[in-house]
């Protein structure tokens, strides 16, 4: 029975925290943030927030972190005010490395496409 209270608390601190960055947090180093995903503990203590960006150069990276570092506070204390929990998770937030993971598998399949590609080039010229 826990296992949907945590699905629908996951849920709605998801909504919560795209609704506080987009209007009430306005700090440029995280405009154009996505949040991709919550991860909660069972017992709804800690909740881990993940996040992609457009930007994918290391020096992008660091000012987001550095952004979510100084607006932390500021979410969860929303956070407490919107959700109606005895007591307002931890909250952290990680980039979403499942973007990378991705494009590192569509490079792959185009490199084994590519000597495909090539190996019949070499075959038909024989």
């Amino acid at each position: 029975m826990a296992k949907y209270r945590v699905g629908r608390v996951r849920q709605e601190i998801l909504r919560e925290v795209n609704n506080i960055l987009m209007r009430d947090v306005k700090d440029p180093r995280i405009e154009g943030i996505t949040i991709t995903d919550v991860e909660l503990t069972g017992d709804l203590q800690q909740a881990t927030i993940f996040y992609s960006s457009l930007d994918d150069k290391a020096g992008a990276r660091q000012k987001i972190e550095a952004g979510f570092n100084a607006v932390t506070g500021k979410v969860r204390s929303e956070l407490g005010k919107r959700l109606t929990l005895y007591k307002t998770p931890e909250i952290k937030f990680e980039r979403d490395r499942s973007f990378d993971y991705g494009a590192h598998i569509d490079s792959l399949l185009n490199q084994i496409k590519q000597s495909s590609d090539d190996e019949d080039e070499m075959l038909d010229e024989e």
